[in-house]
């Protein structure tokens, strides 16, 4: 029964969100912005790329009338997204599958181009929130047919996919090709590149929360676009000053800026450590540890998705940012 009501209530949602990928922020309409380097020469060493910065609805989101963005394609913003490319081996993965991921797969096609479709290695999921996962569709039969993509899962994630349809026929189909996870443990992404997934607390119905630390030969960054608050991590042994010293760049979650944000709705019941939290937990760091951090996962209510000065002011006044779609990070 709880497998067949999944799969019925999941149905018509992945319906609408497949149109509005295809409509709303199709190549045609939506042509992604060249790539930011670090020192805007090209490069052999593997890079990360930031395909999204939105939180999972993308932004405008469904149910919004009135926004500039509706007429407007430079002012949209896609699902939280990062793919990680090898241009030695001409490999590439993808860290979360979302809703958008016809509009970025096209764009990591412009950036990086790859034989074969969807010409993946691999794409890693952080968790079983629809933002993160429901570009898998795209996988299916229905749409290109994909044969054993590696997709990267930790144990509740792997269940979830394998027990609830319509994820269950793309295992059945070959479509893709589950592969496990386990916390803290390396898993080799081709010859010069390695993801560690680390637990951190979430609204895990579904599954199991992660965020990701990805090295290469040089540097290393820091995938993490939902966590509850930083203190409950904390609570569970880690500290976010600790991983942050661990890495070259972190993109943290950033979904909402301030306490009452949402109207008419308590943010107890989504809870996430707000920007200015954020800014306030790391005030202290020396100026270089504080430049790592780059918010990406931006609610539609957050005025930093809107680019709105007041708020990047305050960002860029902590000596942190925003990340922009398209921005490179070498690694």
């Amino acid at each position: 029964m709880r497998i067949g009501f999944v799969a019925a209530a999941v149905a018509p949602l992945l319906l609408a969100l497949t149109a509005a990928a295809q409509v709303s922020l199709s190549p045609a309409t939506a042509p992604a912005p060249p790539l930011i380097g670090t020192d805007g020469a090209a490069t052999e060493a593997p890079f990360a790329v930031v395909l999204g910065i939105a939180q999972d609805g993308g932004y405008p989101q469904a149910g919004t009338k009135e926004s500039a963005a509706w007429n407007d394609p430079s002012l949209r913003r896609l699902v939280t997204s990062l793919a990680v490319v090898d241009p030695q081996s001409g490999e590439r993965w993808l860290v979360d599958c979302t809703p958008d991921f016809p509009a970025q797969l096209y764009r990591l096609d412009r950036l990086a181009p790859a034989s074969g479709t969807p010409g993946l290695a691999g794409i890693l999921l952080t968790h079983a929130h629809v933002g993160h996962y429901a570009g898998l569709i795209h996988l299916g039969r229905e749409a290109m047919g994909a044969q054993r993509v590696p997709v990267y899962a930790m144990p509740r994630m792997e269940a979830f996919l394998r027990g609830n349809g319509p994820w269950d026929l793309l295992v059945r189909l070959g479509n893709v090709e589950l592969r496990a996870l386990a916390a803290g443990t390396p898993v080799r992404l081709g010859a010069r590149l390695t993801a560690t997934p680390l637990l951190v607390p979430h609204r895990d119905e579904y599954s199991e929360t992660v965020a990701f630390r990805i090295a290469g030969p040089k540097r290393t960054v820091l995938w993490l676009p939902d966590i509850d608050k930083w203190e409950k991590w904390g609570a569970q042994g880690t500290k976010l000053e600790t991983v942050l010293a661990s890495v070259d760049v972190a993109y943290l979650d950033g979904t909402f800026f301030a306490d009452g944000e949402v109207p008419g709705r308590s943010m107890a019941e989504i809870p996430h450590p707000f920007v200015r939290e954020t800014i306030a937990r790391l005030a202290r760091l020396s100026a270089s540890e504080r430049a790592k951090v780059r918010f990406v996962h931006l609610n539609r209510t957050n005025p930093l998705v809107r680019g709105e000065a007041a708020a990047m002011g305050e960002v860029k006044a902590a000596g942190m940012a925003v990340a922009a779609e398209g921005e490179r990070q070498p690694l």
